[in-house]
């Protein structure tokens, strides 16, 4: 099972590229597709869910052209986009049923399926409540009971966590762990800490291009000696932040802990510490790691 993107671009109007020349190869596993607003998550999302087609470029899964013949993949293929809207009138039950019947799954084989993965996403309780009643935690697990209605190879959620608090997010995280297995699954997020328990690998990309594609380990093993922290006047953050990549601060009194990424020691006082991978990420975006 392997999806393959190579060479992929796509332009909108006025010369705007969503992507460009973007390049990756995909093996089962959590991947975490970390970039900031505007970088081309979600078009990449789209195009590999069959929704949009490249400009330029191909991606392919086990083989086939997803282009030339998506139907393959779509088989395949469940699908949690950022806009993921319900019925409200409709409750979790009938949602499923609608949504198995679009996808050609048998009434009966959908029975049980909206069973188990009611069970999966911890709305058994709710089964029967209109979805317009929602929070959107629980509107956010339907609508990853309705993507792995097909069972499938390849799971793609585009920013899932976006507008949720802090415990419906990690609950999310946690489910997605549970359910990859032998899948293939995409995350695509902007929140480092999304990807961070659950990612077995991570590609980062800003302005439509990759810009590194690697395991967390990795990742962080690049970015070891470059991270440093320091107790600094408040008066001294200003020019702190005009000379150095600020990943961090925490206020004492008068004072500030400051957490700085530099290839160099950047204070006499300051002592390295250990880096965590939202500074692996800051340090890619600025170019201090590739």
């Amino acid at each position: 099972m392997e999806l393959i993107i190579h060479s992929v671009s796509k332009k909108y109007r006025q010369q705007v590229w969503g992507l460009r020349d973007f390049s990756l190869q995909i093996k089962p596993g959590v991947l975490g597709l970390l970039g900031p607003n505007g970088a081309g998550k979600s078009t990449l999302m789209r195009i590999l869910a069959t929704i949009t087609l490249p400009t330029h470029g191909t991606v392919s899964w086990n083989g086939t052209n997803i282009v030339q013949n998506p139907n393959g993949l779509r088989q395949s293929l469940g699908y949690l986009p950022q806009d993921f809207g319900v019925y409200p009138n409709l409750n979790a039950i009938e949602f499923l049923e609608y949504i198995a019947a679009m996808k050609g799954i048998s009434p009966r084989v959908a029975h049980q399926r909206i069973d188990e993965l009611l069970q999966l996403v911890n709305l058994t309780d709710a089964a029967h409540r209109p979805l317009g009643g929602y929070s959107g935690g629980m509107k956010q697990r339907i609508g990853i009971a309705q993507a792995l209605l097909n069972d499938p190879s390849l799971l793609i959620v585009d920013e899932p966590t976006v507008g949720l608090d802090p415990e419906e997010r990690v609950r999310f995280r946690h489910l997605l762990s549970e359910i990859s297995g032998e899948r293939l699954v995409i995350l695509s997020t902007h929140i480092v800490s999304d990807v961070e328990a659950t990612a077995t690998s991570i590609a980062i990309m800003a302005g439509g291009q990759l810009l590194n594609h690697a395991t967390p380990e990795a990742l962080l093993q690049k970015v070891e000696g470059k991270v440093w922290k320091w107790l600094a006047p408040m008066t001294d953050l200003p020019e702190i932040k005009k000379n150095h990549l600020l990943s961090g601060t925490i206020r004492h009194g008068e004072q500030t802990l400051v957490r700085v990424i530099a290839d160099q020691q950047p204070h006499a006082d300051a002592e390295a510490v250990a880096p965590t991978l939202e500074d692996a990420y800051l340090a890619c975006l600025k170019g201090i790691i590739r």
